[in-house]
């Protein structure tokens, strides 16, 4: 094999495993809109999420949400693939997440998020 194509390859390698060079899955760009809507509009909800026990601002949601969104990002592909790796359950305990707005009962944030994005949907067609 040629000198030039196995250091390459090695260097190519390298910059793939120590994370340089990533593969960079994530939504499609058509999607973003709508990611980028629904974690502005976790962040600036009234509502607090429960996340294994303990209730959090929309603010702290959001943020919690982003680090799990960057996290998993290399598998997801789709807005509702977002919505499931990121913003449903706790990765830790499998528990799901809640949204508690003003005296209604609680929602799932799956549930919570997929209505919000089928709004945002029906607004931006």
């Amino acid at each position: 094999m040629n000198k030039k194509i196995v250091t390459f390859t090695f260097v190519l390698m390298t910059l793939v495993f120590s994370g340089v060079l990533k593969s960079s899955a994530d939504v499609p760009a058509s999607q973003k809109p709508e990611v980028e809507h629904l974690l502005e509009f976790i962040e600036s909800t009234q509502c607090e999420f429960e996340r294994n026990g303990k209730k959090y601002s929309g603010e702290r949601a959001s943020k919690h949400i982003k680090r799990k969104y960057k996290h998993f990002r290399d598998q997801i592909s789709t807005t509702e693939e977002f919505i499931e790796y990121s913003g449903t359950k706790s990765t830790i305990s499998g528990k799901d997440y809640l949204v508690y707005c003003d005296s209604e009962q609680p929602v799932t944030s799956k549930d919570w998020l997929m209505e919000e994005l089928v709004l945002f949907r029906e607004q931006s067609s």
